[in-house]
Formats: structure tokens, C-alpha cells, sequence
């Protein structure tokens, strides 16, 4: 994704052709917005939602499963296309990123960009028709966030009620795993603690980074900020 354009229009392949739906290997890095997963001779780049890559970036060296989905990026002029494959942790989250791609005016790279919450918050706000919340989603303005709801607020309600976690994402079996849900709270604590989702990430990755271990948000948060809150 860095140095590409991505074309609004860019076509999803699971639109014309069957597809690779999911994919398991060894996760050997997570970047920006991307993951690399070792399977046998070959490492896949695979693109991942904000949401995604804070699940997956405290299992480096494990085995992960995403479910995929693959899309034609345009090079250059818009004349070559190459395939890319988008990772997810849920079929859940797929199928919303699959609605959100059938919003008038938000392409591929909008709609990941903007899957920087849990997907059934984000369901929620739909169908409850919270325009003020939807447009905090990165690269969601009000306009956008009012033709989200117009468009999808009908076709959200399943997903709204589903909070999917990974079977291979369960808490862990000593230090070396993080539930991903405790993760994802430790991240909504510090937004609600003021920190932009920059910073909130930024301290996150930090902390991750260190190794060490924590077993609610409350520990969470002593170790980020190095004295109890």
C-alpha cells in the first residue's frame, strides 16, 4: 500500500473469480498496515485493518489464521493490475469490510483505513444511525458517515449483535499469548483517557514491545505509565 494509489474502483476478485478465503502460517512481521505470514517456502504480504494489526502484534513467530479476500490494485496509469490479499481475524469483520466497500465513494483503501474499531461497535453505530460517532473513524468525515447509514443501517443488525474472537486468540496459555479483547480494551482505555489513537497505539506498541506480561487493564496502564492510576 505505501508508494500505490489505490484506484476507489480497484475491483474485488471474490467478485469475479474463486478465491484464496483464508490463510494460516507463521506470522514473521507486522507493519504498519500490513502483516507477513510464512507459508512453507513462501511469505504472503497481507494488508490488515488497524484493528487486526493490534491483535496480531504480540504473536510474532506464531501461528495465525486470517480469513482473505483478494483485490486488483491498479500500477502506474491504472493500465496493470497485480492482486493483493486483506487479512481479517473473523468473517465478521471481512463481511463489514465488505459492506463498508459498497458505500458510494469509499474504495478499498478507505474503508481499511476506517476498521480501526471492534466491528460490532462499529455495526452498532450504524444501526443505531450515530453519524457523530462514525465520523471519528479515520478518513470518515460527516458526509461519508451520513451515506454509511443511509446505505447500510438495514444490513448491519447481525453484526451488531456478533462479537467474534479468533479460537486460536484465547487468553493465553502463560505469557507469551495477550487475548486479543485485552488488548483491544487496554487501546479504549487510553482513548477514553484522553490520548489521540496515534498516541494511544504508539504506548501500546510500547508496551507490547517489552514483553511484559499483564493480566487486566488496570495492570495494563500501571506499566505504561510506570505508577499505579
Amino acid at each position: 500500500m505505501p508508494g500505490q494509489t489505490l484506484p476507489a474502483s480497484a475491483p474485488l476478485l471474490s467478485e469475479q473469480l474463486p478465491m484464496i478465503t483464508r490463510i494460516t502460517g507463521i506470522l514473521n512481521r507486522v507493519l504498519e498496515e500490513e502483516a507477513r505470514l510464512q507459508v512453507g517456502p513462501f511469505e504472503y504480504q497481507i494488508l490488515i485493518p488497524e484493528t487486526v494489526r493490534r491483535q496480531l502484534q504480540n504473536r510474532l513467530g506464531q501461528e495465525v489464521t486470517l480469513h482473505t479476500l483478494e483485490y486488483l490494485e491498479g500500477i502506474g496509469s491504472g493500465n496493470r493490475f497485480i492482486p493483493r490479499y486483506i487479512g481479517f481475524h473473523s468473517e465478521a469483520e471481512l463481511e463489514l469490510f465488505e459492506l463498508f466497500c459498497s458505500v458510494e465513494k469509499i474504495g478499498i483503501k478507505k474503508a481499511l483505513k476506517a476498521m480501526a474499531r471492534p466491528c460490532h461497535e462499529i455495526a452498532e453505530a450504524i444501526r443505531r444511525q450515530d453519524v457523530p460517532w462514525l465520523s471519528t473513524l479515520p478518513g470518515i468525515g460527516t458526509t461519508t458517515a451520513e451515506q454509511i447509514v443511509t446505505t447500510l443501517k438495514r444490513k448491519v443488525t447481525r453484526l451488531a449483535l456478533t462479537r467474534e474472537v479468533p479460537a486460536e486468540a484465547g487468553v493465553t496459555d502463560g505469557s507469551s499469548r495477550l487475548d486479543p479483547q485485552l488488548v483491544e480494551d487496554v487501546y479504549q482505555a487510553l482513548l477514553a483517557l484522553g490520548h489521540t489513537p496515534l498516541d494511544a497505539r504508539q504506548r501500546l506498541d510500547s508496551l507490547l514491545s517489552r514483553g511484559q506480561p499483564f493480566r487486566s487493564v488496570e495492570e495494563a496502564l500501571t506499566l505504561i505509565y510506570g505508577r499505579p492510576t
